[in-house]
């Protein structure tokens, strides 16, 4: 078994909020939320998507693209879009490269895998095509270890 991870580069920045607004609404409808209940939430989603200001320095930005950094509805709708990629594109993906474990957390993935059955590049790759301008990095694992989060996993004979 190998360890692998995969960050997303610039999450929040990156995040196709048009695509995120089908997603709110494909949910509600899933979800049978009445009618009037969908359209405000519809409503509140694109005002905090249209009105994407940033203060850096002394400068007032309005970021034109993705969810505001530091905006504490950005890691909300964010997480909304990355579990909607887990529940349609992310499986098929799995399935399709033999990896035997995904566990992400925020912008962070672990993925376990064989070497002789995964080609850890071509699931990068892969990766990265659903939506264009979310990327992700890898960082393979050196010397049976690897760094996930803040913690330093090792392999050695008798397990992790």
């Amino acid at each position: 078994m190998k360890f692998a991870s995969f960050d997303i580069s610039n999450m929040y920045s990156n995040i196709p909020t048009g695509e995120l607004i089908a997603i709110l609404s494909d949910s509600c409808i899933t979800n049978n939320v009445d009618d009037m209940t969908k359209k405000e939430i519809m409503k509140i989603t694109q005002t905090i998507i249209s009105q994407n200001y940033f203060q850096f320095q002394d400068t007032i930005y309005l970021q034109k693209e993705g969810l505001a950094m530091g905006a504490s509805t950005s890691s909300i709708l964010s997480e909304i879009y990355l579990q909607h990629m887990e529940n349609t594109t992310v499986p098929e993906l799995l399935e399709k490269h033999i990896i035997k474990g995904y566990f992400r957390y925020v912008d962070d993935i672990l993925l376990v895998y064989t070497d002789n059955t995964t080609n850890i590049h071509k699931a990068l790759d892969e990766f990265n095509n659903p939506t264009p301008k979310l990327k992700f990095t890898l960082e393979e694992e050196q010397n049976n270890q690897i760094n996930f989060l803040d913690i330093t996993i090792k392999k050695n004979h008798k397990g992790l």
